[in-house]
C-alpha cells in the first residue's frame, strides 16, 4: 500500500500548479484545481486519505471553506461518517457558533452551525492545504468550542517549511496530522 500511496502522491504534486506572486508578491501558490481534471487521481487521492484514517476512532469529518469540502466531503461518504461545514462568517444559514482568530494582516471568523458536531465526538478536520496553521488551529478550537474533540487533521498540502503542523500538534497534541504531501 506504500507504494501506491507514493505513487498518487507523486500523481498529485505533478498536477499542482505554482502560481507565483499569488495572491500577493513573494508567494508561490500551490494550485489544486488541475487535479480535478482527473477523475482517477482523485479517487486514489481519496483512497490514499481514507487508508491514512480508517483506523483512526473519529465520529465525523469537519471541512474548512472551501477547498476543504471537496476531498472531505467525499472521505466521509466513503467512510460513512456526516460531514460539517465551517465556513466564512455569515455564509451559513441557521444559528451558529463562531470563532475569530488572527491573520497575517488582520483578523477572520469562522462559523458552524450549533447543532452539527455533537458535544462528545471526536472529529477530523479536513483541508486542501496546511501553511501557517492558523485556519486550521482555529477550526479546531471551534469544534471543542461545541464540546467535541479533534482527533486529526489532514491535508493534501503540507507546506512544512511553515511550521503549521508544530503550530497544531502544540494546541492538539493527541490529533494526529497527516498531509499526503510536503513542500
Amino acid at each position: 500500500m506504500q507504494e501506491q500511496s507514493t505513487a498518487v502522491v507523486e500523481r498529485m504534486k505533478a498536477a499542482i500548479r505554482n502560481i507565483p506572486d499569488f495572491p500577493k508578491p513573494g508567494i508561490q501558490f500551490k494550485d489544486i484545481t488541475p487535479i480535478f481534471l482527473d477523475p482517477q487521481l482523485c479517487t486514489d487521492i481519496i483512497e490514499s486519505l481514507n487508508e491514512e484514517f480508517h483506523l483512526q476512532d473519529f465520529d465525523a469529518i469537519v471541512g474548512i471553506e472551501s477547498r476543504g469540502f471537496l476531498f472531505g466531503l467525499a472521505m466521509a461518504t466513503r467512510m460513512r461518517k456526516p460531514f460539517v461545514l465551517i465556513r466564512k462568517a455569515g455564509k451559513l444559514p441557521a444559528a451558529t457558533v463562531s470563532y475569530k482568530y488572527q491573520l497575517e494582516y488582520g483578523e477572520a471568523t469562522i462559523e458552524v452551525h450549533e447543532d452539527a458536531i455533537q458535544p462528545g465526538w471526536k472529529v477530523l478536520v479536513h483541508d486542501d492545504l496546511l501553511a501557517t496553521g492558523g485556519t486550521a488551529q482555529a477550526a479546531g478550537k471551534l469544534v471543542e468550542k461545541l464540546g467535541a474533540e479533534v482527533a486529526a487533521y489532514s491535508f493534501l498540502v503540507d507546506l512544512s517549511f511553515l511550521n503549521g503542523k508544530a503550530v497544531l500538534q502544540q494546541e492538539f497534541p493527541k490529533a494526529l496530522i497527516h498531509g499526503l504531501s510536503s513542500y
